[in-house]
């Protein structure tokens, strides 16, 4: 009887702590860079603490490009996306354009020359991958993945 409760304590043991954990590392832009596979005594990090956007400063804001004038907060994103932009050049941003992976066109915001930031409700949309095209006066046009959670 001593065996079986000792061997019932190894199994139900050995059970609960033999599962192993894959933790993943992403980029600015979403894309899985790192899988680590975690054998014994990992400890995932604490997920970053999401900003009220009256609170974000400069160092918290992302960039679309290194170096580049157009930053946005928070990627992956809940419920809303803050875009800040300076026009250079007198290249000014003419619209904001939101798309699914698929390609369709969810919302464009439209006559953003006299503005410098965009708040884009991201709260009536579902879990996954969403495009951000940015168009500028001259034709130009830039854009980003943003992950909706």
């Amino acid at each position: 009887m001593k065996r079986l409760i000792t061997l019932t304590f190894f199994a139900v043991y050995a059970v609960t702590y033999s599962q192993q954990k894959i933790t993943f590392t992403y980029d600015l832009a979403g894309n899985q860079t790192i899988r680590t596979l975690c054998l014994t005594g990992c400890s995932s990090k604490p997920a970053r603490e999401i900003k009220e956007i009256e609170a974000v400063v400069d160092e918290d804001l992302q960039q679309f490009f290194p170096g580049d004038n157009i930053s946005y907060y928070p990627n992956p994103v809940k419920e809303e996306l803050y875009l800040k932009w300076e026009s250079v050049d007198l290249n000014m941003l003419s619209s904001a354009l939101i798309y699914s992976v698929s390609g369709q066109l969810l919302r464009s915001y439209n006559n953003l020359e006299n503005l410098n930031t965009l708040n884009v409700s991201f709260a009536e949309y579902s879990q996954g991958v969403y495009l951000i095209a940015l168009k500028y006066k001259n034709g130009d046009e830039k854009s980003i993945k943003i992950i909706k959670q």
